[in-house]
């Protein structure tokens, strides 16, 4: 997800990942995906 070349999605998942005391991988997908949803 870090190395992604959209770098969009890099900064999404970036952010969200510093709000978290403990990863949440489902929370880092969604942020990955952009659209809210998880993906599987």
């Amino acid at each position: 997800m870090m190395k992604d070349p959209d770098r969009g999605r890099a900064r999404r998942v970036t952010e969200a990942m510093l709000q978290m005391k403990k990863f949440d991988i489902a929370r880092l997908e969604q942020a990955y995906a952009g659209d809210g949803t998880p993906r599987l």
